[in-house]
């Protein structure tokens, strides 16, 4: 357990922090990705992955100039600022991405990039586990109320048109709920970059960890958290309230996040 003291700022001081419009000691403007964006406090380093993983992809994942607002599927701004950075990850003009999609879609176009389209892979609400092999094999998913089927004759192959088709799908019958059922639970100490505290309900809630590091002489960490939301809207960082904004301590007790609280023993990762 993280026995690291967690220590906050009063919710009035940090609302006049950013009523001055004040740039955060730890934030750079002018980085365009986590690794540029977001400096460390002192004593701290970052976990170290290898060149090509999911976490270093989340890492140098292109960010939105400094100050973006965060858009809704239709356009609108997204009425509270809970965010520090906006994801540069277009969203669908419908009400599709939410949270739990969003998460599913960062580990999608990462195993995409490197072509490793075998470990693409995603279950929907009804249980039934969708690869993305099935359809560059010219498979499609037919459904009759909550019953589905694979039916063949199909466009085939593994490019973007038949890719964003096979997103869009899971988009439309994926959500915290097959997600959290697919997922595989760990305990916080094993924590790392890419997974994700998650509620697996209707309404649930899902936010990903987008970077991690610790402190070199205790070893206790702090991260990163990012999500999208509901409605549709851009993938975003969030902003903390401790003292080391905007990291969160990594603690083994209930997260507590702007627009969610997350049980402990909610951490989990992709298999």
């Amino acid at each position: 357990m993280n026995t690291f003291k967690h220590r906050r700022f009063p919710l009035i001081l940090l609302s006049l922090f950013f009523c001055a419009n004040a740039v955060p000691q730890l934030v750079n403007p002018s980085g365009t990705t986590i690794l540029e964006r977001f400096s460390l406090p002192g004593g701290y380093e970052r976990i170290k992955y290898p060149d090509h993983s999911f976490q270093k992809f989340l890492r140098l994942f292109p960010l939105k100039p400094f100050n973006s607002p965060v858009y809704l599927h239709n356009g609108q701004i997204k009425g509270n600022a809970v965010h520090i950075s906006v994801f540069s990850m277009p969203i669908l003009a419908q009400d599709l991405i939410q949270c739990a999609d969003a998460v599913i879609k960062l580990r999608a176009e990462y195993l995409y990039q490197i072509k490793n389209y075998d470990e693409i892979s995603f279950r929907i609400t009804n249980g039934m586990d969708v690869p993305f092999g099935k359809f560059t094999e010219g498979f499609r998913v037919s459904i009759t109320g909550n019953s589905t089927a694979w039916k063949e004759g199909y466009k085939k192959g593994n490019s973007r048109d038949i890719f964003d088709e096979y997103l869009k799908f899971i988009y439309m019958y994926a959500g915290t709920y097959s997600l959290a059922q697919e997922s595989r639970r760990k305990t916080i100490d094993q924590i790392e970059v890419g997974d994700y505290f998650i509620f697996g309900g209707n309404p649930g809630h899902v936010v990903m960890v987008v970077d991690l590091a610790k402190d070199k002489s205790t070893g206790n960490r702090i991260m990163l958290l990012g999500q999208s939301y509901m409605p549709s809207q851009e993938f975003h960082v969030l902003k903390s309230n401790t003292d080391i904004f905007p990291w969160y301590y990594v603690r083994d007790e209930k997260l507590v996040t702007p627009e969610w609280t997350f049980d402990r023993n909610s951490l989990m990762c992709f298999k």
